[in-house]
């Protein structure tokens, strides 16, 4: 019997890691997951993370065959291979790809989360056959993986495609990354949270939202809210896709793509992110390119795509 060639894929949160074993076709054949315990040195975590992993791989070593590992990370570096002053971590610079060979000598290759997921979406997901796209991830933060020619843009330092952190509004809301008005102020989980309170604040809409203390409130309750007919929940999904949409038809002037794909827990609101979000992008987009770049939901599977998103990483450079 020979055996079957799988990668490792890993996708490094700030509160817990997932890592699968994946087949050429997208197949999750064996997954786990450990506590990051971000709060701790990094080699404590690398530590334990190789124990998870070898105990994952233990009932596959005679039926198939790692050749290759992919991680997706925040702040990660394509070219260096580093995690470098990340969000939700205590780490301020690790070697990621070296600590790890000290154990595997297969091929390794990190990224950052966003750019995982473009990978997992043009091999697996709403992607396949594009060779111009970009993903959208709309989580707790912003981020964005851009694919020209085939190609995962990274730009000359590894940290290309960082979307979420144009500037949408110059006077506008405070960023973590320590600027004002980034988009991902505006369209993060974080974002409509702050929009609704703004709305509440500012408007003298009747909204069940207005019962809920700001520090309670959740991008799922604005959802539900909002599926209810809620008026105030209603306006915040038509501010968040109006900044969406306008800074999507200035990002297509940048590469063209064929499609933009929008992935995440905002994402999964449906009708109520995308026709707002395709209205405005449509509608501030420059001529030559109106009507012309599809705005598509993720078809890699809930739960699972971080893990598939950094397999594909590790898949796309062996192949």
């Amino acid at each position: 019997m020979v055996a079957e060639d799988v990668v490792l894929g890993v996708d490094i949160g700030g509160t817990n890691t997932a890592m699968g074993i994946v087949g050429r076709s997208g197949t999750l054949i064996a997954e786990t997951s450990i506590p990051t315990e971000a709060q701790k040195p990094a080699a404590v975590f690398f530590d334990r993370f190789h124990t998870q992993v070898e105990t994952l791989l233990a009932p596959f070593r005679h039926t198939h065959n790692l050749i290759g590992i992919g991680l997706g990370a925040p702040n990660a570096n394509y070219y260096k291979g580093t995690i470098e002053r990340p969000p939700n971590l205590s780490w301020e610079f690790v070697d990621v790809v070296g600590t790890l060979k000290q154990w595997y000598t297969i091929p390794i290759v990190l990224t950052n989360d966003a750019n995982a997921a473009a990978l997992g979406e043009m091999l697996f997901g709403a992607a396949k056959g594009m060779k111009d796209f970009i993903e959208i991830t709309l989580g707790t933060g912003v981020g964005s993986g851009i694919v020209a020619n085939g190609e995962m843009i990274y730009g000359h330092d590894g940290f290309a495609g960082e979307i979420g952190h144009t500037i949408v509004d110059h006077n506008g809301r405070t960023c973590g990354c320590g600027r004002r008005g980034c988009l991902e102020t505006y369209t993060s989980a974080n974002g409509i949270r702050r929009t609704v309170d703004e709305l509440v604040r500012t408007t003298a809409t009747p909204s069940e939202l207005r019962k809920i203390a700001f520090d309670d409130l959740t991008s799922k309750q604005i959802y539900e809210a909002a599926r209810r007919g809620d008026a105030l929940a209603l306006q915040a999904f038509e501010v968040t896709g109006k900044y969406l949409g306008m800074a999507l038809a200035d990002s297509v002037a940048y590469t063209s793509p064929e499609a933009i794909i929008l992935f995440g827990g905002l994402a999964l609101a449906g009708d109520f992110i995308f026709t707002p979000t395709k209205h405005y992008m449509e509608e501030y987009m420059m001529n030559i390119f109106k009507n012309k770049v599809r705005l598509l939901p993720s078809a890699l599977p809930q739960g699972k795509a971080a893990i598939l998103g950094a397999a594909a990483l590790i898949w796309n450079e062996l192949l």
